[in-house]
């Protein structure tokens, strides 16, 4: 069971966080706590399982970058742990998955998104990490328009 407490601080957290020198002190104020028994009670839901981390959603287009691009990476499976890591690593890579393929028409199972500020920039970037993981199977999607880019909002 999720306490009162819990909930509000829930609720804050899924917020963009206020743009202050101690955005937490702020949530603590709201919450009615002090800010390092806030800081306290996060380390524990995330201990508990609670939470599982706090992110950033970065608006890629406001940041500078114009261009996105999903790339589609045939990787065997005994290379998905390699790969995956090595892939995000490179700082213009927000996001890696690994799904399922569905061969033989997409045998892709492991995703990246590849943020630049050109295509030429996306298709370098997905070039590089072609040579050092040693996949040379992939395959880009550019974005074309984006309909919704937000945060799950539980309470």
């Amino acid at each position: 069971m999720i306490s009162d407490r819990d909930k509000k601080i829930i609720k804050h957290l899924q917020e963009d966080l206020p743009l202050d020198s101690r955005p937490f002190k702020n949530i603590a104020e709201k919450v009615g706590m002090e800010e390092r028994e806030l800081l306290k009670r996060i380390e524990e839901m995330k201990e508990e399982g609670m939470l599982r981390r706090l992110g950033a959603v970065v608006h890629h287009y406001q940041a500078g970058f114009a261009y996105n691009a999903m790339g589609c990476w045939r990787v065997p499976q005994e290379m998905i742990d390699e790969a995956g890591k090595k892939m995000s690593c490179y700082r213009e890579v927000s996001h890696v998955y690994q799904r399922p393929s569905h061969p033989p028409h997409w045998p892709y199972n492991l995703f990246t998104m590849i943020h630049g500020h050109s295509r030429e920039d996306c298709e370098g970037i997905a070039e590089s990490m072609a040579e050092e993981t040693g996949i040379s199977e992939y395959t880009l999607i550019y974005s074309l328009r984006e309909f919704k880019k937000t945060s799950m909002k539980y309470f």
